[in-house]
């Protein structure tokens, strides 16, 4: 390999858009960055298989990081797309009541999100819907003007070109098999390609690994269980509408949210191509295959608010997997964000949980992130 520095002032890991984030952060504070990942490209997973919404930050407890950063990080990147030309789009969505007794959770959400911070929120009745948007079907819904969609690779690649700029350096192809506290800092094996392991020093590690972060504090010395960091992969899957099906809608349309993730909904991407999705169940394994069966299951569900669509005009797409604290039936989980002195383990940084909002809240993260160190 031969590309391993024999020393550097932050070690990140990971390559998605939080890890560049917080690299191009550090690197802008005067900080000697190295990002480590494993895969051959950035972005290769949580980043490049979820909606690329930006999303308002509706859904999350008020004072949570969730809810803080979301607000915060969507400010940033719409900054940061409208300064470098990111492609991006200010849709607005629609969180819709299909029945009658979902009515009060529009405006328990329309309430949550103004004591978070959202601008514009609006509740609006299945007339002004109608004139909104013609194809779409409900009692009544939740207009947020302020969300978006943004292409999630090209906003980690601006990341990516402004640690560089500064000097920094990411490394593919390298695997990080163990971590070791040393009296100066840290001292962290990578395997590379062909199986050759080198080793560099640090001063400080932030762990951006996505669905291997709660691994990757665990190797750091970190008792996951105790420390409550075990991460629990949850599946969403996505199916696309043939564009024959014609236009469906200016703005995204989400159901009123329930289980573990935000209900199936509709978007769409800066190509102007719908997809429904995703739908989100607990997996033990790591998977991307979305099977066809579920088609009618997806359609039934997208038809409560788009009764023109018929299940012949979806078909699979892509998946995604998110990182969740969370597991099945459990209590809302924030973003970790935690520097590890008080485990005895400083210049550790530890990022688990990232899952939802994270995208629209890298920035925000990536500044926090930035502060610790």
């Amino acid at each position: 390999m031969g590309e391993v520095a024999g020393e550097v002032g932050v070690a990140v890991i990971g390559a998605g858009v939080v890890g560049l984030a917080c690299a191009a952060a550090l690197a802008a504070a005067g900080r000697e960055v190295l990002v480590l990942e494993r895969h051959g490209r950035i972005a290769h997973e949580t980043t490049s298989r979820n909606s690329g919404v930006i999303h308002a930050g509706l859904y999350y407890p008020t004072g949570s990081l969730k809810a803080q950063l979301c607000v915060e990080g969507r400010e940033r990147l719409y900054a940061r797309c409208a300064a470098q030309g990111i492609p991006h789009k200010r849709t607005g969505k629609l969180v819709v009541a299909s029945a009658e007794h979902e009515e009060p959770a529009l405006e328990s959400l329309r309430v949550r999100g103004s004591a978070n911070g959202v601008a514009g929120l609006r509740l609006i009745d299945a007339r002004e819907i109608r004139a909104l948007e013609p194809r779409v079907a409900a009692r009544a819904a939740l207009l947020v003007p302020v969300t978006g969609i943004v292409d999630p690779e090209q906003l980690a690649a601006s990341y990516q070109a402004e640690l560089e700029s500064r000097g920094g350096r990411v490394l593919l192809h390298g695997e990080v098999s163990a971590l070791e506290r040393k009296p100066d800092g840290w001292r962290i094996f990578v395997n590379g390609p062909g199986g050759a392991r080198e080793s560099l020093r640090a001063a400080a590690v932030v762990n951006a690994a996505g669905l291997s972060a709660d691994r990757m504090a665990g190797l750091a010395g970190v008792d996951v269980d105790a420390a409550r960091y075990r991460q629990h992969p949850c599946k969403g899957d996505y199916f696309s509408i043939a564009p024959s099906a014609g236009h469906w809608a200016d703005r995204l349309i989400y159901p009123v949210p329930h289980g573990p993730g935000l209900g199936v909904h509709l978007t769409v991407d800066l190509g102007g191509r719908y997809r429904l999705g995703p739908d989100a169940h607990y997996v033990d394994r790591i998977h991307y295959d979305v099977d066809p069966a579920k088609g009618p299951a997806f359609a039934e569900m997208a038809r409560r608010f788009l009764p023109e669509l018929d299940a012949a005009q979806i078909a699979p797409d892509y998946a995604g997997m998110r990182p969740k604290l969370a597991g099945p039936g459990e209590d809302f989980r924030d973003f970790v964000i935690a520097e590890e002195s008080a485990r005895g383990l400083p210049g550790l940084v530890n990022l688990v949980g990232i899952e939802s909002p994270g995208l629209t809240s890298a920035g925000a993260i990536a500044a926090r992130v930035a502060r610790l160190i």
